[in-house]
């Protein structure tokens, strides 16, 4: 599987699961909305910073983020 799958998949399942909306997220991750959609989608490549401050505002650690 893609690096950029799991980690799309991850961010909307921890997303989901805390009842946020794509926006209410991107907000709390001070990043554009357009681009969390694109990594929720596997088509953008978040940096290490990105990936901290999206953990950040989900409450969980960057690693699981990564997990398979």
């Amino acid at each position: 599987m893609d690096w950029r799958a799991i980690v799309g998949r991850n961010v909307r399942l921890q997303r989901q699961a805390r009842s946020l909306t794509q926006e209410q997220l991107a907000f709390e991750s001070k990043i554009d909305l357009t681009y969390l959609g694109g990594i929720e989608r596997g088509r953008r490549n978040p940096s290490v910073l990105v990936l901290a401050r999206i953990a950040a505002a989900l409450m969980v650690e960057p690693a699981d983020l990564l997990r398979k």
